[in-house]
């Protein structure tokens, strides 16, 4: 189990107005990027490989994620 009290946490600037709908993320040094909900940050991480988060992040950068 990889301690997750290490990770160094960020969320988006845009977060600031969400009224608590949150998410948080952390790289993981060339292993790809954490997520977690910023209101539950001792609950479950999901991780994902560097391509996958790069896919995603580029999907909802080019709009075809609505």
């Amino acid at each position: 189990m990889t301690d997750i009290t290490t990770f160094t946490w960020h969320k988006s600037s845009y977060s600031n107005g969400a009224g608590g709908n949150c998410v948080e993320v952390a790289g993981l040094a060339g292993e790809g990027t954490a997520v977690r909900d910023s209101k539950d940050p001792g609950g479950p991480v999901i991780g994902f490989s560097d391509r996958a988060w790069g896919d995603f992040v580029a999907a909802v950068r080019s709009g075809r994620l609505g």
